[in-house]
């Protein structure tokens, strides 16, 4: 196989509207934030049998914003990292969205099984199923492997969806594009800050200063 074909390979894993792969689904629990959490994953889900080492991350280092305003998980797979956020910050309204259906399937068992009520969980190709509503946080593990494309266009749409005050966290493996993305985000928003790394990781965090609707 070619590399190009390797790579759409991968990308249907987790990138596309229905996985074929053959579903055999995993349980296991997990302590994020100092909750205990019980999740399922699947083939055809971003990380299947534990909560990758990006997600995880981002989800301790994550601080609450200041201004009000619901919490949109832009990807959100099988929904460790708005699960985690709505239970954290229980006061707050978490969007959960992806395109994958088999992803959507397992965010709404876990939001159940971990009884999270404060979410909404919904079919959105990153913003276009959201209409008009604005977050004081974004926070997502972009689907990298979709290309820089999806990336960027995460980045790009990221800034309208925010209310004035709101932040971008975001997640990537320095050699996945982190330099590249927070040279992005300084374009975008004027500024970006890298928050952390952590073992090829940077934690990286865009400010809307930007008053304008």
């Amino acid at each position: 196989m070619t590399e190009e074909i390797l790579e759409g390979v991968r990308m249907e894993h987790y990138y596309s509207k229905e996985p074929s792969s053959k579903s055999e689904p995993v349980t296991w629990k997990e302590r994020l934030r100092g909750y205990e959490f019980v999740f399922t994953s699947d083939h055809g889900v971003f990380s299947k049998g534990k909560v990758d080492f990006g997600s995880k991350t981002l989800i301790e280092q994550f601080q609450e914003p200041e201004i009000d305003g619901p919490v949109l998980d832009a990807g959100c797979g099988y929904g460790p990292i708005g699960i985690s956020l709505a239970k954290a910050y229980s006061s707050r309204h978490v969007y959960m969205v992806d395109v994958n259906q088999r992803a959507l399937e397992l965010a709404e068992k876990n939001a159940a099984d971990n009884d999270i009520r404060n979410v909404t969980i919904m079919e959105s190709d990153l913003f276009t199923g959201l209409t008009g509503e604005k977050f004081a946080a974004i926070v997502s593990n972009p689907p990298v492997r979709a290309g820089k494309k999806v990336v960027h266009r995460l980045l790009e749409d990221s800034y309208q969806a925010l209310l004035p005050g709101g932040e971008l966290w975001i997640v990537l493996q320095k050699k996945q594009g982190a330099p590249s993305a927070q040279k992005k985000l300084d374009e975008i928003f004027g500024h970006a800050d890298i928050r952390k790394r952590n073992k090829g990781y940077y934690i990286i965090v865009a400010k809307k200063f930007d008053s304008d609707s």
